[in-house]
């Protein structure tokens, strides 16, 4: 039996709702991630239980932007150097959207593995069919990075074609590919596949706020073949698996972004191998990702200040990220005390918002209204609604996003 740690999305560098570690020099939430990043590695490296794994299998963004900082590739480049070369367990490295250059030309944030030809650190920057042998013997890899149009296309080719056209032409060319790529299978070896995108039926969470790149979504006869066990994908943050022969998993991101993450389990996937061609075991693997809570509060007329202290000790604020919230009025809001409510927020690891919601009596008006003051656009109009209804403002900003396409067809 062959066991592969499979997972995807770390995303160093995201260093919001923190603040600057005096001992390292680094953001608090940038040592977030190496902490759950490390939790991971000590789980691929045990000596106890099954010990140690067979292969580790990164499927993309291992940073938060295409140009990392040297502090960020160093910490990365030293956990990696940790499994492949310390413990000599195989690592495969998949390039993912946040990963690859503007330009073709120039290098990717892990091609300095294949540079420095670091033993046991396999990159995958095009579609390819790898043989990778472990500890309890070889497994196939076809793998599917980060689908750009120039690594598929000329300019002529897509010149004048619409949206439409240009993705059932690159599906088609990927389907080529693929199809070559899984001709060269082995059926006496065991197969899986790992990519980088979006297969039909996956749900997204918040990862489009940090979003970078075309995204084409894959159909799922595309990355099925008989001959595989498992398909292990990467750039969707939200953990699911997709009912399918065989199973393409999505492990999410190994850490929070933000509060559109707030409910998700972090972690990754321990995969067991079997018999070639056969249905892969997996399983997911939870992690201690950094909490993220939302508090919102009725403020009372009679004590509010005491209401909304008690509603923030019934929540489990120590060592959070926390939003809270305060719905009033004008007259109520005058009695709230920021600052007694402030000393209640101080087990929380950073407070991301205290804002206070007010209720006030006159009728928002938008554009169209008799007696309106002002002509509003389309986006301005539904973002006013939207802030009327007290939606949360992160979310606002996903909606607006949704609806600009609707909005533009609309004009």
């Amino acid at each position: 039996m062959i066991r592969v740690l499979h997972f995807a999305d770390l995303h160093l560098g995201v260093e919001n709702y923190g603040r600057l570690d005096p001992e390292t020099g680094l953001s608090t939430r940038a040592l977030d991630f190496l902490r759950v990043f490390d939790e991971l590695i000590a789980y691929a490296v045990q000596e106890e239980g099954p010990g140690p794994v067979d292969l580790v299998l990164f499927a993309g963004d291992a940073f938060k932007t295409r140009d990392p900082s040297p502090t960020y590739q160093r910490e990365f480049a030293r956990r990696i150097h940790h499994l492949a070369v310390t413990h000599q367990i195989p690592v495969f490295l998949l390039v993912g959207n946040h990963d690859v250059p503007n330009a073709s030309s120039q290098a990717h944030s892990l091609e300095i593995f294949n540079t420095l030809e670091v033993p046991g650190v396999i990159v995958a920057r095009k579609p390819d069919l790898f043989t990778i042998t472990t500890r309890h013997g070889a497994l196939q890899l076809v793998a599917l990075p980060w689908v750009t149009r120039s690594a598929l296309l000329t300019r002529d080719q897509y010149t004048g074609l619409s949206l439409e056209e240009i993705n059932q032409t690159l599906l088609g060319k990927l389907d080529t590919v693929l199809s070559t790529l899984f001709a060269k299978l082995r059926p006496d070896l065991p197969a899986i596949m790992t990519a980088h995108g979006t297969v039909q039926g996956a749900v997204f969470g918040s990862e489009r706020s940090v979003m970078l790149g075309y995204d084409l979504t894959l159909p799922r006869s595309l990355v099925a073949h008989p001959l595989l066990s498992y398909v292990a994908m990467g750039h969707i943050h939200k953990h699911q698996s997709l009912d399918a022969d065989p199973p393409i998993v999505y492990p999410g991101s190994l850490e929070r972004i933000d509060f559109g993450e707030a409910g998700e389990d972090k972690g990754f996937v321990m995969v067991e191998l079997s018999e070639p061609g056969q249905r892969a075991n997996w399983r997911f693997h939870k992690v201690n990702a950094r909490p993220f809570v939302s508090i919102n509060v009725e403020a009372p007329a009679d004590e509010p200040t005491a209401a909304i202290i008690a509603a923030i000790e019934r929540q489990p604020i120590t060592d959070a990220v926390v939003k809270l919230i305060i719905h009033t009025t004008p007259e109520i809001e005058k009695f709230i005390d920021d600052q007694q409510i402030s000393k209640a927020l101080a087990p929380a690891f950073h407070v991301a918002t205290l804002t206070h919601d007010v209720r006030r009596s006159v009728r928002l008006r938008l554009s169209g209204d008799t007696g309106s003051i002002e002509e509003l656009t389309p986006q301005a109009a539904l973002q006013r609604y939207f802030t009327y209804r007290q939606v949360a403002p992160e979310r606002i900003e996903r909606l607006l996003h949704a609806a600009a396409p609707i909005i533009q067809a609309e004009a």
